[in-house]
């Protein structure tokens, strides 16, 4: 029998106030789990964009699917807040859940969040990146940093009909992506 990952939403303070997330726990509790999982949403900035694969990708490790500050049901970060005040909104609440190390899989145009947060603690906090429907401005920048990177296609930006059965090829791929030993250098 296949353990199956429990789902939840909650609410995570930052320093903007709190951010809703959608969040997948693996059957054991988390003890004995692969590095823990933040997926950053592009346009329209929520995190339930992932929620029909946070039960196929939790089934190992946590999930952390939030709504960017100011989108969905997370505060604002306030006017002309961008990539850079998301990342620092992301490293709070992966501070607040005691997360050292994660693995990323930015959609779209969040992938200036994710590249904005590999910056902000190079070499420590984004262990691996899957990059879907990323602008290819930004796939230059991304692939210059010193994080693996993983290019896949999961859905349009914008396209909230994404379904794990109908990518089920690219999630295997994934969890391979996520699963590899690291290169030597």
């Amino acid at each position: 029998m296949t353990a199956i990952a429990r789902l939840r939403r909650t609410y995570i303070d930052c320093r903007y106030g709190q951010l809703h997330v959608h969040q997948a726990i693996p059957a054991g509790g988390g003890f004995d789990e692969a590095t823990a999982l933040l997926c950053i949403p592009g346009s329209p900035g929520r995190g339930g964009f992932f929620q029909p694969l946070l039960a196929s990708l939790g089934a190992d490790r946590s999930i952390y699917a939030p709504d960017l500050p100011g989108f969905g049901e997370s505060d604002s970060a306030g006017a002309g807040a961008g990539a850079a005040q998301y990342a620092l909104a992301f490293a709070d609440m992966l501070d607040s859940l005691r997360q050292r190390r994660v693995d990323v899989l930015a959609q779209g145009d969040g992938i200036h969040t994710a590249v904005a947060l590999i910056k902000l603690r190079p070499g420590t906090l984004v262990h691996r990146c899957a990059l879907s429907a990323a602008p290819a401005v930004q796939l230059i920048e991304a692939r210059s940093l010193t994080v693996p990177i993983h290019e896949l296609m999961l859905a349009g930006a914008a396209d909230e009909a994404i379904s794990s059965e109908s990518i089920q090829p690219q999630l295997n791929d994934l969890m391979g992506f996520f699963a590899a030993k690291a290169p030597q250098r």
